[in-house]
């Protein structure tokens, strides 16, 4: 097949499973052009059948904001007409599903094969599909498309009570894991680069917005430390870092944070943790906490979203109320105290990413997808 994948190049979540799927279906021999305005973080170049395709967005003084949009849509049209798309996967209603329908009918038949199948990651209808103005082109952006998924069983439920899609049929398909990338064991020598022989490391990697709620994980980690030599290492970047640090300061745990900002390479860093913390306020799917238990670290996490189809509670690790500091706190002491329950949880968080999430079992799933909603008629 002929895939193209539009997707945005930050760190994230979308970002991340559109980049990984296409350097997936490429090693299977499929056709795969990624568009986006940068090349994804994630995105290697120089791979069989993967191609990276830019948007290039008019700087005209006429814009107050560029219309990435539109500039989106005539670079999707080239190259569906350049290289034959058969599968346009847009990964986000707004814009990229928009922009791909405007690329098809600005085609005006020239590539009436191509079909347009469209991803939700969340903030897409959590945040940005609630606003009044962006409903109704979210509605029209999910109907519009010839095949649409979701990352997780709670958005699908979500999606459908709170956007009127009509009889649109959401297939869920979960995001997977590389579980040879990211596995126990691996680079041994970045432990000593986080911390002493001596302490425990929790870590939280995001995006350090305010629904990631991380001001909870140094309030959190200064109760579960009290009493235990551990360190708390927060890796990303973003606007409430500030915020985190100086709460750290204030609770006089400073000295036993760690900052070192965004690091690529995260499942180098990973491997290293005793406990993995994710309380956010919602996740429709915690990609991050997945990549945590691939590499063998139990998870302490919110009972929100799709985080509960992700971590099981009590086996791979424990959730609770987003909010709830203090209980959080009890289980991240209760893991760093208690080694033999620490292994076992992280075993069972291994078992879990690699028969559940594993890149090579939910492949052969897009593959099929892809193959039913070419069997059928396209939209028009």
């Amino acid at each position: 097949m002929k895939i193209g994948i539009v997707c945005y190049p930050t760190h994230g979540g979308s970002g991340v499973v559109a980049t990984e799927l296409g350097a997936a279906l490429a090693e299977n021999g499929h056709s795969v052009h990624i568009i986006s305005y940068a090349i994804p973080f994630r995105f290697e170049s120089f791979r069989k059948n993967l191609t990276y395709h830019e948007v290039e967005v008019s700087a005209y003084p006429l814009f107050r904001y560029p219309p990435y949009d539109l500039a989106l849509a005539g670079t999707i049209m080239e190259v569906a007409q350049q290289y034959g798309l058969d599968i346009l996967h847009a990964h986000y209603a707004i814009p990229h599903a928009i922009s791909g329908h405007l690329a098809r009918e600005m085609l005006n038949g020239d590539s009436a094969n191509t079909r347009l199948i469209t991803t939700l990651h969340g903030t897409d209808i959590t945040i940005i599909g609630q606003q009044r103005i962006f409903q109704r082109i979210t509605r029209f952006g999910i109907r519009r498309s010839d095949g649409v998924t979701s990352v997780s069983q709670e958005l699908k439920d979500r999606v459908l009570d709170t956007i009127d899609c009509g009889a649109q049929s959401i297939e869920v398909i979960p995001n997977f894991i590389d579980t040879e990338r990211f596995k126990p064991g691996c680079c041994p020598d970045k432990r000593a680069q986080l911390a002493a022989p001596d302490e425990k490391i929790v870590v939280h990697v995001s995006n350090f917005r305010e629904v990631k709620r991380p001001l909870d994980v140094v309030s959190a980690f200064a109760i579960a430390a009290r009493e235990q030599k551990a360190r708390l290492v927060m890796i990303g970047d973003g606007p409430e870092l500030g915020a985190c640090k100086e709460l750290a300061r204030e609770l006089g745990i400073f000295e036993r944070c760690t900052f070192p900002g965004t690091y690529d390479a995260i499942w180098e860093l990973l491997p290293q943790a005793d406990v993995f913390f994710l309380p956010s306020d919602y996740e429709s799917f915690g990609l991050s906490a997945l990549e945590a238990m691939a590499c063998g670290v139990p998870v302490v996490a919110s009972n929100t979203g799709g985080l509960p189809e992700v971590v099981e509670d009590g086996i791979s690790g424990f959730l609770h109320t987003p909010g709830n500091v203090e209980a959080m706190a009890a289980s991240i002491r209760k893991l760093l105290s208690d080694d033999k329950l620490a292994k076992r949880m992280g075993e069972a968080a291994r078992e879990r990413a690699s028969s559940k999430f594993r890149r090579e079992a939910l492949l052969p799933v897009w593959e099929a997808y892809y193959e039913k909603v070419l069997s059928q008629p396209a939209k028009s």
